[in-house]
């Protein structure tokens, strides 16, 4: 797949701390598919992986390289996308001591990091979605 669509970015969940270990099977998967697609693809070379956190916890703010804006209809949108996916329509698996839905989290999540960059005096959103790169 990865061939066919040679992307210039890929998106991929750096929430290592999964109770269920989804997050690290799929992360090492994709992993070993980019490295050993980079010695022969030259758009490999060019493409970014990037990390982005579940409803759990967010990166430290110094150590987000990049932060995407959401407006309210944008969260919104977000929120039927998680719907969508099956496995985080009810509550949590392995909720912790939170027992606010998925959607919930992740929504709060996205807002306190809006809130923080408006605190650093950045502009003020909505919510932000918050990605790491990794190098590979």
């Amino acid at each position: 797949l990865l061939q066919k669509i040679k992307p210039h970015q890929v998106f991929a969940a750096g929430d290592f701390a999964d109770p269920n270990g989804t997050h690290i099977v799929c992360f090492n998967i994709i992993l070993a598919a980019l490295t050993r697609l980079k010695e022969t693809e030259d758009w490999v070379k060019d493409c970014w992986m990037w990390l982005y956190r579940g409803a759990w916890q967010e990166f430290p703010t110094h150590e987000i390289e990049m932060a995407v804006p959401l407006s309210p209809a944008e969260v919104i949108r977000k929120r039927h996308a998680i719907f969508k996916h099956q496995s985080q329509k009810d509550l949590p698996v392995f909720p912790g001591d939170d027992a606010r839905e998925f959607w919930v989290r992740a929504e709060d999540r996205n807002r306190e990091t809006a809130q923080a960059y408006d605190k650093l005096g950045l502009a003020e959103y909505a919510a932000m979605e918050a990605f790491v790169r990794y190098e590979f």
